[in-house]
């Protein structure tokens, strides 16, 4: 009894040495002079990056501005494109926006006008006029000279909308000189205690933007470029959803931070911060306001042909003091309860908002916001049919309790399992790697007994094949969950930031060719050494192998020391190679989440491609030179190369581990339907999440701790 590839490759597979050094890419952040995103060069950055590698024509290389010019400008496109969509997706202007207004901060929360104005004398310190409403946000902005801005308000208050509007009227008006390129970051993920801000910024950029992560004329990265050359305006969203214990520490970074920015909080988390500190230094401040009853007459009935909103309305005019219509015109004062209250009476037929006002279904304002939030997923969710439409709050009560496990608000495709017990996600690595090594090593035995003559007849053939299958898949399985849980064990892996391409990238792969080739030899040689020894040592339990541990153990390790000097350089030299087939996103790409899960799917296909034909190409010429069989050849070819690309595709990459994670295992336990990705594009078509870069949030924190609290509570009794 033998394993099949230790088989083919004992007969034919010479010692091969391999070495090489890791060279650590270094770099420098470079400062030019700050200018605007409109005065950006004329040409790509494709076109710079061509004309820098070839250098066509003795024409000089782009230099650092023109090329941070080019991609602030990239940039700007993508960004204004993806939240075009989104708010457009949100249905914020239909079929007039709400009426989101603010006021001036109380001065404890502001600083002094004089720091605001940047008066050098403090002499300057009469207040700014900042009262307006949602489409004059960006004129009030540009009145503060310090360009820092604080947007206070409750929750669902508007303070998203309002970021969102900045945005686009700042990127969207020909007539504003941009000072730079606003993005939006969602605060929740940062943690000031352990990540620097610029830091985080950068980091942000290239996972929402991954063409910023490719590197610049000065060896960082794009988006590290943009950041510290002060060419991207930070729209800080969320200061609340910090942890609370943060607060503090994240209000001293950003007073570290004396760059422009806009920042949004909830009132009391902000103003709690700055008891124990100090204020946003230099930053002005604005409270967001509430609706009044005018603002839903002139609203509501334009949402709709039919009259169902004028008993509501009228009831709220003529009988203010009553508790129906005071507990109502409570809870619709922020635009976040006006919009599903619209969704849910306005967009239907069958229901009557009369029912709003009935004090014994809903005594207090919280239980009408409850019946909001609740009836607002069942109603986006009405044309399914009622057996699915009744999983569906527990499939996204499970994403949001999800997030609040890694506390923040960014739902991450490639962070889906993360959450599953340590112990389950090992488990089941090692279960899928070790059934796809299992059925092509048992599989081929099988066919090498029957063909070739190792041991004659078809039961036996077939209980050698299931006696190698299963002490190989073991070995393989077990070595593949070893090596998950040390390198994945508490956190995800990180999607790549490049896509495929067939022609190119001789530059990067010079770059990054000797680094490639040491990892890729030193971890697969590792690796199959650790394998052969765990397989020799389950398979010494069948019979046919040496008696004894020490012989088992001895046994494997000579095994894997042959395989590895075969399977580590080849690795390496497709790993090292794999560079020329790799290149950057476009920048002006806005990338959305399927589209980098379909990115990533087809790097690592291409990848177990390439490994496949590489193994197997070299295989064939080490048959050849040392006159052994074809079955051997496919033996390398089939379990080494395919086996080998399979699992590795599921175990160590992102996309691999979405399959293995998401796709199948919680799916299986019914946490989450089988078209996982099909799911979370449905719910952003229907509104119950939003789509920020390469990842989602659902429309409101507030939503997604309703749907945590319902997927956490008891089942009702019967």
């Amino acid at each position: 009894m033998t394993v099949t590839v230790r088989t083919a490759l004992g007969k034919i597979v010479p010692r091969l040495r391999s070495g090489g050094g890791r060279t650590p890419r270094e770099g420098s952040t470079h400062n030019t002079t700050h200018n605007t995103v409109r005065d950006s060069t004329v040409g790509s950055l494709i076109q710079a990056r061509t004309i820098r590698q070839l250098n066509i024509g003795g024409r000089p290389p782009p230099s650092l501005k023109e090329t941070l010019d080019d991609a602030a400008q990239r940039l700007a496109k993508a960004v204004h494109k993806q939240w075009l969509a989104e708010e457009e997706q949100r249905r914020t202007q239909d079929p007039i926006p709400l009426p989101v207004r603010w006021q001036p901060a109380p001065d404890d929360l502001t600083d002094h006008w004089s720091n605001i104005r940047r008066s050098q004398d403090g002499a300057v310190s009469r207040p700014l006029a900042l009262a307006g409403r949602l489409d004059e946000i960006v004129d009030v902005y540009l009145r503060i000279p310090s360009g820092r801005l604080v947007v206070l308000g409750r929750a669902g208050s508007g303070k998203s909308v309002l970021t969102i509007r900045f945005l686009l009227d700042l990127l969207g008006s020909p007539t504003t000189a941009v000072p730079a390129v606003p993005v939006i970051f969602s605060l929740g993920s940062w943690n000031p205690a352990t990540t620097p801000l610029r830091a985080w910024l950068v980091s942000q950029l290239e996972r929402d933007h991954p063409g910023l992560a490719e590197p610049g004329p000065d060896g960082p990265t794009l988006a590290a470029e943009l950041v510290h050359d002060n060419r991207i305006l930070p729209v800080l969203d969320g200061f609340d959803e910090i942890a609370a214990d943060l607060h503090r520490g994240a209000l001293d970074k950003l007073n570290d931070f004396t760059r422009p920015l806009l920042l949004t909080s909830r009132r009391a988390e902000y103003a709690a911060a700055v008891s124990r500190t100090r204020v946003l230094a230099s930053a002005a401040c604005i409270e967001l306001t509430d609706l009044s009853p005018a603002d839903l007459e002139s609203y509501l009935p334009r949402t709709t042909r039919a009259t169902v909103w004028s008993p509501v309305l009228e009831h709220l005019r003529d009988r203010p003091l009553h508790p129906a219509g005071i507990q109502l015109s409570t809870v619709l004062t922020t635009p976040l309860m006006v919009a599903l209250a619209r969704t849910i009476y306005s967009d239907t037929s069958d229901r009557d908002p009369s029912a709003l006002l009935d004090t014994d279904r809903f005594s207090t304002p919280d239980a009408l916001e409850r019946h909001l939030l609740d009836n607002f997923v069942s109603t986006v969710y009405r044309d399914q049919p009622p057996a699915l439409r009744e999983r569906i709050p527990h499939r996204l009560g499970y994403l949001a309790q999800h997030l609040d496990q890694l506390g923040t608000r960014d739902l991450a495709w490639w962070q889906l399992g993360s959450t599953l017990r340590r112990s389950s996600r090992i488990r089941v690595i090692g279960l899928l790697t070790g059934l796809v090594f299992g059925l092509l090593d048992g599989l081929l035995m099988c066919v090498m007994t029957w063909l070739v003559g190792y041991d004659p007849g078809f039961w036996n053939g077939l209980i050698n094949g299931l006696e190698n299958g299963l002490a190989f898949g073991s070995a393989s399985g077990l070595a593949f969950a070893l090596v998950y849980g040390l390198r994945f064990g508490d956190a995800a892996c990180e999607p790549s930031r490049v896509r495929v391409r067939l022609l190119g990238g001789t530059k990067e792969m010079r770059r990054k060719f000797v680094p490639r080739l040491v990892v890729g030899f030193v971890g697969v040689f590792g690796f199959v050494v650790l394998a052969y020894a765990v397989a020799n040592t389950l398979g010494g339990l069948v019979p046919g192998f040496p008696s004894g541990f020490l012989a088992w153990l001895t046994s494997g390790l000579q095994a894997g020391l042959t395989s590895g000097l075969y399977f580590g350089p080849t690795a390496g030299l497709v790993y090292a190679l794999m560079a020329g087939f790799e290149a950057p996103i476009d920048i002006e790409t806005a990338v959305s989440p399927s589209e980098q899960l379909s990115t990533n799917r087809t790097t690592v296909l291409f990848q177990s491609l390439v490994l496949v034909l590489a193994i197997g190409a070299a295989g064939g010429i080490l048959c050849l030179t040392q006159r052994a069989r074809i079955i051997d050849w496919i033996a390398i070819a089939v379990v080494g190369g395919l086996g080998g690309g399979l699992a590795y595709g599921l175990s160590l990459t992102a996309w691999g581990q979405w399959v293995a994670l998401s796709r199948i295992w919680l799916p299986l336990t019914g946490r989450l339907p089988w078209a996982v990705s099909a799911f979370l594009e449905d719910a952003h078509r229907r509104g119950v999440l939003r789509q920020a870069g390469t990842v989602y949030q659902f429309r409101h924190a507030r939503l997604q701790d309703h749907l945590a609290d319902a997927f956490r509570a008891p089942p009702l009794s019967p």
